[in-house]
């Protein structure tokens, strides 16, 4: 996919709105890929972050795919525009179980107001990848809205 206008940098865009996000931070999580239409976003397991099994909990996992998807979306909107999250669904598929986490964003309609993206959630053990969630997610492109895009 590419980015509507070649002269937004989305990358450093992405990198500054997600420093700015506490919950990225309480998550120890990274951004590891970003391109037009697509980022991923790397956690440890931590055992802050777990239920009472010792997975990661499916609100840690739901939370950082919402991200992914969200600035997915994000690269390919306008300079000026800020993302909101106005649906989502999670199918969770297997047991968070791993030594790191990795969440697929990826744009799947581009659109003026409205984005559609999809999310994997993929648990990282012992050299082999296993996905173990899913998401399907609908974001709102808004512009020239004080605070959101400041």
């Amino acid at each position: 996919m590419k980015s509507p206008d070649d002269s937004v940098d989305y990358q450093s865009r992405i990198h500054e709105s997600f420093g700015l996000q506490g919950a990225m931070r309480t998550l120890g999580a990274e951004l590891t890929h970003i391109a037009p239409g697509a980022v991923d976003i790397c956690l440890d397991w931590a055992p802050e972050l777990t239920q009472q099994h010792g997975f990661l909990h499916a609100g840690m996992v739901s939370t950082a795919l919402d991200s992914a998807c969200g600035y997915a979306g994000l690269t390919l909107m306008p300079a000026n525009a800020a993302v909101l999250t106005i649906e989502f669904k999670v199918n969770l598929l297997a047991p968070a179980k791993g030594q790191r986490f990795r969440m697929e964003g990826r744009v799947i309609k581009p659109g003026r107001t409205i984005t559609v993206t999809e999310g994997r959630a993929y648990a990282m053990d012992q050299g082999r990848e296993n996905l173990v969630a899913t998401m399907g997610c609908t974001l709102m492109c808004v512009q020239d809205r004080q605070g959101l895009s400041d």
